[in-house]
Protein backbone atom coordinates (compact mmCIF):
# COMPACT_ATOMS: atom_id res chain seq x y z
CA UNK A 1 0.00 0.00 0.00
CA UNK A 2 3.00 2.04 1.07
CA UNK A 3 4.83 1.41 -2.28
CA UNK A 4 1.36 2.43 -4.31
CA UNK A 5 1.13 5.44 -2.43
CA UNK A 6 4.37 6.44 -2.72
CA UNK A 7 4.05 6.02 -6.77
CA UNK A 8 0.81 8.03 -6.80
CA UNK A 9 2.71 11.18 -4.98
CA UNK A 10 5.51 10.73 -7.12
CA UNK A 11 3.18 10.80 -10.38
CA UNK A 12 2.26 13.99 -9.34
CA UNK A 13 5.06 15.33 -8.48
CA UNK A 14 6.82 14.78 -11.82
CA UNK A 15 3.24 16.01 -13.52
CA UNK A 16 3.34 18.72 -11.25
CA UNK A 17 6.49 19.69 -12.44
CA UNK A 18 6.12 18.63 -16.67
CA UNK A 19 3.00 20.87 -16.99
CA UNK A 20 4.29 23.37 -14.13
CA UNK A 21 0.20 23.11 -13.03
CA UNK A 22 0.43 23.92 -8.91
CA UNK A 23 -2.48 22.11 -6.75
CA UNK A 24 -3.34 23.70 -4.01
CA UNK A 25 -5.64 26.08 -1.84
CA UNK A 26 -5.25 29.32 -0.16
CA UNK A 27 -7.31 29.85 2.98
CA UNK A 28 -7.22 31.58 6.34
CA UNK A 29 -6.99 29.53 9.31
CA UNK A 30 -7.00 32.33 11.42
CA UNK A 31 -7.43 36.16 11.04
CA UNK A 32 -4.30 37.76 9.40
CA UNK A 33 -2.77 34.31 8.04
CA UNK A 34 -2.73 32.52 4.67
CA UNK A 35 -2.68 28.99 4.58
CA UNK A 36 -1.48 27.57 1.48
CA UNK A 37 -2.64 23.21 1.34
CA UNK A 38 -1.45 21.00 -1.82
CA UNK A 39 1.78 20.79 -4.13
CA UNK A 40 3.41 24.05 -4.14
CA UNK A 41 6.94 25.73 -5.66
CA UNK A 42 9.02 28.15 -3.85
CA UNK A 43 8.22 30.73 -6.71
CA UNK A 44 4.62 30.71 -4.97
CA UNK A 45 6.19 31.86 -1.51
CA UNK A 46 8.15 34.46 -3.02
CA UNK A 47 6.16 35.87 -5.01
CA UNK A 48 3.24 36.35 -1.96
CA UNK A 49 3.58 40.02 -0.96
CA UNK A 50 2.07 39.00 2.49
CA UNK A 51 5.01 36.51 2.90
CA UNK A 52 7.93 38.90 3.95
CA UNK A 53 9.12 36.29 6.66
CA UNK A 54 10.81 34.77 3.26
CA UNK A 55 13.58 37.40 2.50
CA UNK A 56 13.93 37.83 6.14
CA UNK A 57 15.07 34.56 7.05
CA UNK A 58 17.79 34.38 4.29
CA UNK A 59 19.48 36.99 6.46
CA UNK A 60 23.11 35.96 7.09
CA UNK A 61 22.45 32.18 6.65
CA UNK A 62 25.49 30.21 4.73
CA UNK A 63 23.96 26.88 3.82
CA UNK A 64 26.24 24.01 5.68
CA UNK A 65 29.59 23.12 2.96
CA UNK A 66 28.99 18.98 3.79
CA UNK A 67 25.47 19.48 3.18
CA UNK A 68 25.79 21.32 -0.10
CA UNK A 69 28.43 18.77 -1.18
CA UNK A 70 26.44 15.87 -0.72
CA UNK A 71 23.52 17.38 -2.80
CA UNK A 72 25.77 18.62 -5.16
CA UNK A 73 27.28 14.76 -5.84
CA UNK A 74 23.87 13.87 -5.46
CA UNK A 75 21.34 16.07 -7.31
CA UNK A 76 20.56 13.73 -10.51
CA UNK A 77 19.63 11.16 -8.41
CA UNK A 78 17.81 12.51 -5.47
CA UNK A 79 14.18 13.63 -4.86
CA UNK A 80 13.01 15.93 -1.97
CA UNK A 81 9.31 15.91 -0.52
CA UNK A 82 9.60 18.74 1.40
CA UNK A 83 6.33 19.60 3.85
CA UNK A 84 5.33 22.58 5.34
CA UNK A 85 3.14 25.00 6.85
CA UNK A 86 3.27 28.64 5.25
CA UNK A 87 1.72 29.45 8.93
CA UNK A 88 4.32 27.16 10.66
CA UNK A 89 7.20 29.60 12.40
CA UNK A 90 9.58 26.20 12.20
CA UNK A 91 8.69 25.88 8.20
CA UNK A 92 8.86 29.76 7.95
CA UNK A 93 12.53 29.95 9.53
CA UNK A 94 14.00 27.01 7.70
CA UNK A 95 12.26 26.45 3.90
CA UNK A 96 13.82 29.73 2.52
CA UNK A 97 17.18 28.47 3.97
CA UNK A 98 16.87 24.98 2.36
CA UNK A 99 16.03 26.55 -0.86
CA UNK A 100 19.20 28.73 -0.22
CA UNK A 101 21.00 25.67 0.35
CA UNK A 102 19.19 24.06 -2.81
CA UNK A 103 20.29 26.65 -5.00
CA UNK A 104 23.73 26.68 -3.30
CA UNK A 105 24.24 23.19 -4.75
CA UNK A 106 22.96 23.86 -8.09
CA UNK A 107 19.86 21.17 -7.05
CA UNK A 108 17.15 21.47 -9.91
CA UNK A 109 13.60 22.36 -8.44
CA UNK A 110 12.36 20.23 -10.69
CA UNK A 111 14.07 17.78 -8.32
CA UNK A 112 11.72 19.41 -5.11
CA UNK A 113 8.26 18.88 -4.61
CA UNK A 114 6.92 21.36 -1.92
CA UNK A 115 3.77 20.22 0.05
CA UNK A 116 1.92 23.04 1.93
CA UNK A 117 -0.38 21.30 4.72
CA UNK A 118 -3.03 22.91 6.98
CA UNK A 119 -3.03 23.43 10.94
CA UNK A 120 -4.18 19.90 11.54
CA UNK A 121 -1.09 18.55 9.46
CA UNK A 122 -3.78 17.12 6.23
CA UNK A 123 -2.81 18.10 2.59
CA UNK A 124 -5.00 17.51 -0.63
CA UNK A 125 -4.75 13.53 -1.22
CA UNK A 126 -4.28 12.51 2.59
CA UNK A 127 0.02 12.67 1.59
CA UNK A 128 0.71 13.34 5.50
CA UNK A 129 -1.26 10.34 5.86
CA UNK A 130 0.29 8.36 3.62
CA UNK A 131 4.13 9.08 4.32
CA UNK A 132 3.68 9.54 7.99
CA UNK A 133 4.35 13.38 8.26
CA UNK A 134 3.35 14.49 11.57
CA UNK A 135 5.47 17.45 12.30
CA UNK A 136 6.08 20.06 9.85
CA UNK A 137 9.08 20.77 7.90
CA UNK A 138 9.94 17.61 7.27
CA UNK A 139 11.91 16.79 4.18
CA UNK A 140 11.90 13.23 2.84
CA UNK A 141 14.86 12.51 0.70
CA UNK A 142 13.98 9.89 -1.84
CA UNK A 143 16.32 7.53 -4.09
CA UNK A 144 14.56 5.38 -6.84
CA UNK A 145 11.19 5.72 -5.13
CA UNK A 146 12.47 4.93 -1.69
CA UNK A 147 12.41 6.96 1.26
CA UNK A 148 16.63 7.57 2.07
CA UNK A 149 15.60 9.14 5.74
CA UNK A 150 14.09 12.72 6.80
CA UNK A 151 14.61 15.44 8.42
CA UNK A 152 12.19 16.60 11.27
CA UNK A 153 11.67 20.12 11.77
CA UNK A 154 15.06 21.35 13.21
CA UNK A 155 16.56 17.78 12.79
CA UNK A 156 18.30 15.88 15.53
CA UNK A 157 20.75 18.30 16.87
CA UNK A 158 18.96 21.74 15.44
CA UNK A 159 21.13 21.91 12.34
CA UNK A 160 18.55 21.16 9.82
CA UNK A 161 21.00 21.62 6.46
CA UNK A 162 23.92 19.44 8.26
CA UNK A 163 21.53 16.41 9.06
CA UNK A 164 19.65 16.60 5.92
CA UNK A 165 23.85 16.06 4.55
CA UNK A 166 24.43 13.03 6.43
CA UNK A 167 20.96 11.17 5.84
CA UNK A 168 22.06 11.60 1.88
CA UNK A 169 25.74 10.71 3.04
CA UNK A 170 24.67 7.67 5.20
CA UNK A 171 22.23 6.34 2.36
CA UNK A 172 24.67 6.71 -0.02
CA UNK A 173 27.73 5.47 1.26
CA UNK A 174 26.14 2.16 2.36
CA UNK A 175 24.80 1.48 -1.34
Amino acid sequence: MKKKILFITLFIAANTNVFSQYQYEVFSERPNEKTYKGILSNQVLLSDTSFKWYAANLENYTPNKSAVEELKKNRDSIELLVFMGTWCEDSQFIIPKLFSLLNASGFSQDHVTLIGVDRNKKTLSHLCEALNVTNVPTIIAMKGGKEMGRVVEYGTYGLFDKELGEVIHNATASR
